[in-house]
Order: structure tokens, then C-alpha cells, then sequence
């Protein structure tokens, strides 16, 4: 086992580098829990399917989500000091398809789901399994993303012991945008 192991990962690796096919691999066996972000500014909302978060510090708290540049939410979070960050449960997977299949460029989601606004006038969408509101303190380059350090200011989550929707669940998702 150990030898089919080493030769797949020596199949991956080439030039000196690692190349994509392996990050990819990885990301498949971590498996993380992906999030819906939405924001608002300037009278406008938006919202996103997110596969890019981490806790990035424990005292003080700190939550890393990425938002990708061809994403309609790039616009508005880049002009927004906060974001709020939701969890969803598989009973979820429609708003989990509603916020990373289609875009704001062609609807409104926020008239497709149930939500109200929140701490810092941020849409909380009413089904999510959690959520945080976060001010953005810092944002920065990732590459095709942008990292926003979250310092969370109000959080909510439901009691029950639900699994959150993860990566491979949405693997097959066709995005409302280009990647």
C-alpha cells in the first residue's frame, strides 16, 4: 500500500514542483466545510459559495475567508467592512446551489431565500446551521482570491449536532461564474 502511495504521489509531482493535480487531490481528502458569504455596501447585497476558510487565530479570534476576483460578491465585499460567514446543513443544500450556482450578475438570491439583516447591516441568511458577522480587518492577496482576516463582532448557531455541507457534496456544482 505504502509503495502505490509513494508512486501516485511521485506521478504528481514533476519539474521539482507540485503541480496543480496534486493540490487538487489534496483538497478532495480534506474535504472542509464550505461556507456562504454574503456582505452589502452601498445599498447593495451579495453572496457566495466559499470552499477557502480557516480559523487563523485563537486568542484573539480570528476567522481567513477567500472570495474569488471573478466573483460578482468581489465587488461588493471590496467595499464593504464586514462580511458574515454561514454554515449550512445538508437540509441546505438548496441555498448552498443558490448561492455558488448562480450569480447576482443575472438575479437577486437574497429574493430567493430567507434572510434578514444583522449585526452591522449584513444579510443573515435564517437557515443556515451558524453564523458569524466579521469586521474585515485586513485583506490580501491570495491569487485569484482575496483573504479577509475576520474579527468576529456576532455569531449564532442552532443547537443539534447537523453535519455541515462540505466539499465533496458541491464537487460536481457548476459555479455562477468563470474560475
Amino acid at each position: 500500500m505504502l509503495g502505490t502511495r509513494f508512486e501516485y504521489a511521485c506521478q504528481l509531482v514533476h519539474h521539482g514542483g507540485v503541480g496543480g493535480d496534486w493540490l487538487e487531490r489534496l483538497t478532495e481528502t480534506m474535504n472542509t466545510a464550505m461556507l456562504v458569504v454574503t456582505t452589502a455596501a452601498q445599498g447593495q447585497r451579495a453572496g457566495c459559495l466559499v470552499g477557502f476558510s480557516t480559523q487563523a487565530s485563537i486568542h484573539p479570534p480570528r476567522l481567513l475567508v477567500g472570495i474569488s476576483r471573478a466573483n460578482h460578491t468581489f465587488g461588493v465585499a471590496s467595499r464593504s467592512d464586514h462580511l458574515a460567514v454561514h454554515v449550512l446543513s445538508h437540509r441546505d443544500s438548496a441555498l448552498a446551489e443558490l448561492f455558488g450556482g448562480e450569480t447576482e450578475d443575472e438575479i437577486d438570491k437574497f429574493d430567493r431565500c430567507a434572510w434578514h439583516t444583522g449585526a452591522a447591516g449584513m444579510p443573515i441568511l435564517d437557515d443556515a446551521l451558524a453564523w458569524m458577522v466579521g469586521a474585515a480587518l485586513d485583506r490580501f492577496d491570495m491569487g485569484d482570491h482575496v483573504g479577509y482576516l475576520l474579527q468576529p463582532v456576532d455569531a449564532w448557531s442552532a443547537a443539534g449536532d447537523d453535519e455541515p455541507i462540505r466539499f465533496a457534496d458541491v464537487r460536481g456544482m457548476d459555479p455562477g461564474h468563470h474560475a
